[in-house]
């Protein structure tokens, strides 16, 4: 995968001191790597039944969607607070200083219904988790997650239930 490494910017002390920032917009911008990258990250999904996929808002909108499309599936946002129209569901989860929530829209997805998650990064496994809790509250089954980006240091992947498979494309 190193063809998409390459193609990740590393901005130090972005958003803020200390912290550095993967910049996927050179790797959507190559046409050539950024169809690569979908092609990998739908491999490993190829024959498990993906019915829907569900990106988490708002970069994992960009893959989530050009995967559905590959995995002829549908496509289900999972939004931030107050984007959704009425009845929503939501599940909240921990930030550094607070917390945040997602949403999604009732119905949005069918009852036992195959559910793939995609993000673009895993990072504390917060919003991932927040994710998999939202799909449950609908009654869909996760099939797995994937992401482009692991940041191995925050230990994200810890927090994950070890029987349902959760793919990376790169590790940092």
């Amino acid at each position: 995968m190193t063809e998409f490494a390459s193609l990740i910017r590393a901005v130090a002390d972005f958003p803020k001191p200390g912290v550095t920032f993967r910049d996927i917009t050179p790797l959507l911008a190559d046409g050539v790597a950024f169809a690569r990258c979908i092609d990998a990250m739908v491999e490993p999904w190829l024959d498990s039944g993906v019915q829907a996929v569900c990106g988490v808002e708002s970069r994992g909108f960009i893959f989530a969607a050009a995967m559905a499309q590959k995995l002829s599936a549908g496509f289900v946002p999972l939004r931030k607070p107050g984007k959704l129209p009425p009845p929503v569901m939501h599940a909240d989860y921990q930030l550094e200083y607070g917390t945040d929530r997602l949403e999604a829209r009732v119905g949005s997805l069918r009852q036992r219904e195959r559910v793939l998650l995609v993000d673009d990064v895993l990072a504390t496994g917060g919003t991932l988790g927040a994710a998999r809790n939202l799909v449950g509250q609908l009654g869909a089954d996760l099939v797995g997650a994937s992401v482009v980006i692991e940041l191995l240091a925050l230990q994200g992947r810890a927090i994950w239930p070890h029987e349902v498979p959760l793919h990376s494309l790169l590790h940092y």
